[in-house]
């Protein structure tokens, strides 16, 4: 049982997490939901369309103009709180590494702190643990937040990601993070080459295997890209087709730009594989 904020979720339940960017230079919407007032509306049409989780975010993932810990809990703080009050059910997550904006979002209302780049600041599950919110653990391969890889090796990249994850989720739980609020992410495109990235696709059932429930962040990355030869506004169909694969090796959350493409992806390996009923099931029976 995965549990989140007031929601749970059971073992074969896929979930769907929605990026909201709090960022004027994101590098998917260029800052379209930079704004309070898009940046809701967005919110209200991606739970319309499926999604449990919002992540919000403060700080783009790759290089750019820096951006202080005020700055980025300025962006995040008001934000959580008013998706709090507008929709008290929701599962909000915030996507950041550092310990004192997971403090002031938590106090905001936050339920979940996305870790994404490795518990790189060692601080923040033990806000998570104090306030009793959840964690995803991240692999990022040892980089700096923001920092792009160069020539990254592994003798073996899923062994990596397997020592990394579970280490950070154990460290979590012995904080006092619940450990049924606890995931594990192989973190594509971060500290990888596409390459890399592949093969956590690929071998992905292993992460699964660890009892972890396992998030993917797949939406329009760089590893998509690059196997496709396809600009960011061009990646949809390989996401979509990662997120299948993903979905049939038991992954359970996915972080995404495209809703309502992603939760019919989900809807229809859930079926193929037994969990799900089909939504319709005439033909033949006439």
């Amino acid at each position: 049982m995965l549990r989140l904020g007031r929601r749970e979720f059971g073992a074969h339940e896929p979930v769907i997490m929605a990026i909201v960017n709090r960022t004027p230079d994101s590098f998917y919407d260029q800052g379209a939901t930079f704004r309070d007032e898009p940046a809701l509306a967005r919110v209200e049409q991606a739970v319309a369309e499926g999604a449990a989780v919002i992540d919000i975010g403060g700080v783009k993932a790759g290089p750019g103009e820096e951006v202080s810990a005020e700055e980025e809990a300025r962006r995040t703080v008001g934000f959580v709180a008013e998706v709090r009050r507008r929709f008290p059910d929701v599962v909000i997550s915030v996507d950041t590494w550092r310990a004192s904006v997971g403090e002031a979002v938590c106090e905001a209302g936050a339920d979940l702190l996305n870790d994404a780049w490795g518990g790189v600041d060692p601080g923040l599950a033990e806000v998570a643990a104090r306030y009793g919110v959840g964690l995803v653990c991240t692999h990022a391969g040892g980089a700096e937040p923001r920092t792009r890889p160069h020539r990254v090796t592994y003798d073996d990249v899923m062994a990596d990601i397997l020592r990394v994850t579970v280490g950070l989720a154990e460290r979590a739980v012995s904080l006092g993070v619940p450990r049924e609020s606890v995931l594990i992410d192989p973190g594509h495109d971060f500290g990888k080459n596409t390459r890399h990235s592949l093969e956590a696709t690929r071998r992905l059932g292993e992460m699964v295997e660890t009892g972890w429930p396992v998030l993917v962040s797949l939406s329009n990355k760089d590893f998509v890209g690059e196997t496709l030869d396809k600009p960011v506004k061009e990646r949809v169909v390989g996401t979509l087709a990662t997120t299948a694969v993903s979905a049939w090796l038991g992954a359970q959350v996915y972080r995404v730009h495209e809703v309502a493409e992603t939760r019919q992806v989900l809807d229809m390996v859930a079926s193929i594989a037994g969990h799900r009923p089909p939504a319709v099931a005439r033909r033949g029976l006439a």
